[in-house]
């Protein structure tokens, strides 16, 4: 085999060895216009960009680090994400948690309060995901007060952006359940990386796919029928939905990946979080849309 062979030989794996190397890492970099632009918004908190390893806690940018600690093992860092190059990677068993005594300026509530919380997540179809809040629905009957799920199918939002807000933090009168809940008109992809969110001005909470909302007509919500002043059903809006109550302080932690339920905790998330940003204000549809094409940029 000559030189020039031999050179192209090397040159041809070599060339190979990288294009693996982005594939396997889908965001080889760390993307910091897009972490400025989140840190530059008006009222915000947190961002945990989850660039740690396995088996440390996962701190936050911010006004404080709100370090979150693993629960039900280890969670490994995995090289792909759309802010840090890095994300979390959820079994479906895992989780991130934060003591309601530490959760501070997370503890967003109020009559009037705004809220945006916004996540870059890359989810596996399958089952109801939590992707981070506070959120409890069973102790004390109920601790619930904001969270980003993605599928909440019992009161149609199946496959869906969902943004959760309470003030009672209890079931939903005269349901079973909470049913409080904005609903994405658009589907979440299973296993591919998108941008996901929802605001709540304090009359209106709305919900974000990849920087778009979309509203939805009027429609009956499903196992509303049958229920005492609701005999055929409950007939609303998810996207908008209406709920003027505000978020009530509650207790609840401050989780990422599951919440607690009766039979401990539940709804866990399943696949990559690549980054977490919660803000006390409403950002507008032109910031949504940004955070989400600066994540593909």
């Amino acid at each position: 085999m000559n030189y020039r062979i031999r050179i192209t030989l090397l040159l041809a794996v070599f060339f190979i060895f990288v294009q693996c190397k982005r594939v396997n890492k889908q965001y080889p970099e760390r993307n910091n216009k897009l972490i400025e632009f989140i840190k530059s918004r008006d009222g915000f908190i947190a961002l945990w960009d989850f660039d740690e390893q396995a088996g440390e806690a996962r701190k936050a940018i911010g006004l404080k680090e709100y370090p979150l600690k693993e629960g039900n093992g280890k969670i490994p860092r995995t090289e792909q994400g759309p802010v840090s190059g890095y994300s979390i990677k959820l079994n479906g068993n895992n989780y991130l948690t934060l003591p309601n005594t530490l959760t501070d300026r997370l503890n967003i509530h109020g009559a009037d309060q705004e809220i945006s919380v916004v996540a870059y997540v890359k989810w596996e179809r399958g089952q109801t995901g939590f992707i981070g809040g506070m959120w409890n629905e069973y102790q004390d009957g109920g601790k619930r007060q904001y969270g980003l799920f993605v599928s909440l199918p019992y009161y149609n939002g199946a496959n869906q952006v969902c943004g959760h807000i309470s003030m009672s933090g209890k079931p939903t009168p005269p349901f079973p359940y909470s049913i409080d809940y904005s609903a994405s008109k658009q589907m979440v992809p299973d296993n591919e990386w998108c941008c996901v969110g929802f605001t709540y001005d304090g009359r209106y909470i709305k919900s974000y796919f990849n920087g778009v909302f979309e509203e939805r007509k009027p429609e009956l919500i499903n196992n509303t029928t049958g229920f005492e002043g609701f005999t055929n059903g409950l007939v609303q809006s998810k996207n908008p939905y209406y709920f003027p109550d505000g978020m009530g302080n509650n207790g609840s932690d401050f989780t990422v990946g599951a919440v607690l339920l009766k039979n401990g905790m539940g709804n866990f998330f399943r696949g990559n979080i690549g980054g977490l940003a919660i803000y006390n204000k409403v950002l507008n549809e032109d910031e949504m849309k940004t955070l989400y094409e600066l994540s593909v940029k």
